[in-house]
């Protein structure tokens, strides 16, 4: 309960104002990518290169858990890591990863047994088709709902750079990787879509109630939740209330073209049921990119949110899609005039979990209580970190910058632990292979 500004429980006082400040637990690692933390305070860390680690809240100290053998291209190896609702029974942990000599990156449950990771245990459960030449956006985006279902994001799969910032929809013959309507825009392909499914104990899975497509429906996946999205780096869900927030860093495009469409926009969405969230037909506030002839360098009409249709050649799906929704927050390379706290420069938008005041009442390193039921919303390449507060309509009431007067390095996840402190992995100042890594308490 709240009492003169402050938040009483069990004799212990937590200033509703006292500053959050930002310490090292554990640095030297290479290429820290995912994380998790247990129930019982211990944090676990995945690299990209395949290493899992664990950090143990007594000592301080952090041991090796496992090596994993992945592919290491250019976006792959892994990527993704929850561990299981049930992690402090079954020793349950699953990842996203890719897998050497063989075109595919795999959702796969493994154990741990005496606190290492069983290599023998996996398996699989979705296995996305990855390509040689390795497009842009792997994704990697994982949690788990209230209901026991777990989510993956999986990014478009589309070179990038290809399109002058604008949206991938070059339908030419041998133009299929600059085309995001075969990924992100059709209904029966894995990329750029949250997908969501249903572990069972016997390392298969089902399809949960309320996904985008009735299992059965022509030319879709009953597996996607959301669509039309480009690369969903990080989500969370917020299990009390079921709401959906992922991070989707958009492309480059500085300024809007009425040949082409707008410029270019991350987004932090917030969702409770299955939907289109646009790409690569839509982008920011459902604003519409021209379908555009790149051998022609003509423009032809501009998409209808309300109404969008993939006419690409390159699409398997349906043609006509799901109306698109809007982003909760879109902010450009610059200054956002919407948003200003959001800053400027390079964009990297990822979302992650929310404080509950309640549910760390006594803890000396909780964040205060007036953060209760925000959002803690990140840019990578910014550095910086935001709280965001929604009403019960899911509309944003406001957003404000997270210990400001702290220096992060890139921080790529995120979760509270028990004890009411942010974990964060940094992956540090460098695109690859950092010495400055490290994971942090934010307390």
């Amino acid at each position: 309960m709240l009492v003169g500004g402050v938040l009483a429980a069990w004799g212990t006082l937590v200033a509703a104002d006292v500053p959050l400040r930002r310490e090292v637990l554990a640095s030297g690692w290479r290429e820290p990518i995912a994380m998790d933390a247990a129930t019982d305070g211990r944090v676990y860390v995945a690299e990209r290169r395949g290493r899992i680690r664990c950090w143990e809240p007594g000592g301080g100290t952090t041991r090796e858990v496992g090596q994993l053998d992945v592919f290491t291209g250019p976006e792959d190896g892994i990527l993704g890591m929850v561990l299981d609702p049930g992690f402090a029974t079954n020793r349950w942990i699953y990842l996203y990863h890719s897998t050497p000599k063989v075109p595919e990156n795999r959702l796969s449950r493994f154990g741990l047994t005496n606190g290492i990771l069983d290599v023998g245990s996996q398996r699989v459960l979705l296995r996305i088709p990855t390509l040689v030449p390795k497009p842009n956006h792997s994704g990697g985006g994982l949690d788990f709902d209230g209901a026991g279902n777990l989510l993956l994001g999986v990014g478009d799969y589309t070179l990038a750079g290809n399109s002058d910032g604008f949206a991938p929809l070059d339908g030419r013959p041998g133009k299929e990787l600059n085309d995001s309507r075969r990924t992100a825009g059709n209904t029966a392909d894995w990329h750029g879509k949250i997908l969501r499914i249903h572990p069972e104990p016997d390392g298969t899975y089902t399809i949960p109630q309320g996904n985008l497509f009735p299992a059965g429906t022509s030319r879709t996946l009953p597996e996607i939740y959301a669509m039309g999205v480009r690369n969903p780096f990080r989500l969370a869900v917020d299990r009390p209330t079921g709401r959906l927030f992922f991070g989707d860093v958009g492309p480059d495009a500085v300024a809007p073209d009425a040949k082409r469409g707008p410029a270019g926009f991350d987004e932090f969405n917030v969702t409770r049921s299955a939907g289109n969230f646009g790409w690569p037909f839509f982008s920011a506030d459902n604003r519409a990119y021209v379908a555009f002839d790149f051998a022609t360098r003509e423009s032809g009409a501009t998409f209808d949110p309300a109404r969008p249709t993939n006419d690409s050649p390159n699409n398997t799906g349906l043609r006509d899609l799901p109306p698109a929704r809007p982003a909760l927050i879109w902010y450009p390379p610059g200054p956002s005039t919407r948003w200003p706290v959001l800053g400027g420069g390079a964009r990297s938008a990822m979302a992650g979990p929310v404080f509950h005041a309640a549910a760390h009442l006594g803890s000396p390193l909780g964040w205060p209580a007036r953060y209760d039921g925000a959002v803690v919303l990140w840019d990578w390449e910014r550095s910086r970190l935001w709280a965001a507060w929604l009403d019960a309509a899911d509309r944003l009431k406001r957003v404000e910058r997270v210990a400001e007067d702290q220096a992060f390095n890139r921080p790529i996840a995120a979760r509270f632990g028990r004890d009411g402190a942010l974990y964060l992995v940094e992956w540090g100042s460098k695109w690859w292979d950092n010495t400055n890594a490290a994971l942090v308490r934010v307390r």
